[in-house]
């Protein structure tokens, strides 16, 4: 990974092609995971007329897209009362709306500014705190299928199925956090 650096107005680093591929890769996969997840949002008459959208007032069954689109409203897990239930699926299906178009547009500027073949990333400050929010959802998406967790070790058994993927987490961390460190800068 080359360090990001500031060069004026903008962010700049140079991606190896390999490098490029896994990131446009996972940055599409979560995208597609966060684009289904947005057609299943129930068609609404009033909504087309008015043009609010709503959303699915239930949870994401999928434990990566829960930890993506987390509940709006704390229930007590224990006892959740039915004013606390409806409380919180409207609160679903107002916020989750805005909330999938702001993830899946910071997608889109990540696979538009890094280049497929590798090569130099040129990012200015909007498209640089983009990247930080992607390589985020990203590194959240696979810290879950991962099972990622204060007690892991940084090192995986061979006979770990999580073993190859771990070092991809621990890359995209360098990245996210190479490129807070250059955005820090001044």
């Amino acid at each position: 990974m080359n360090p990001w650096r500031r060069e004026g107005e903008l962010i700049v680093t140079e991606m190896e092609r390999q490098e490029a591929a896994v990131l446009r890769a996972m940055v599409s996969q979560v995208n597609d995971m966060l684009l289904a997840r947005s057609d299943e949002a129930p068609q609404d008459e009033l909504a087309e007329l008015t043009g609010i959208r709503t959303g699915p007032s239930t949870s994401p069954d999928d434990p990566i897209l829960s930890r993506l689109l987390p509940d709006f409203h704390r229930l007590d897990d224990d006892n959740p009362t039915k004013e606390a239930l409806d409380s919180a699926a409207a609160l679903r299906s107002l916020h989750e709306p805005a909330l999938l178009e702001q993830k899946t547009g910071v997608a889109a500027i990540v696979l538009e500014t890094c280049p497929p073949e590798g090569g130099q990333v040129r990012l200015d400050m909007e498209q640089a705190d983009a990247w930080l929010s992607a390589l985020n959802d990203v590194r959240l998406a696979l810290g879950t299928a991962l099972d990622v967790d204060d007690d892991m070790p940084d090192e995986l058994p061979d006979d770990d199925p999580r073993s190859g993927h771990l070092p991809v987490y621990h890359w995209l961390t360098l990245v996210q956090e190479e490129l807070v460190h250059a955005l820090s800068a001044a």
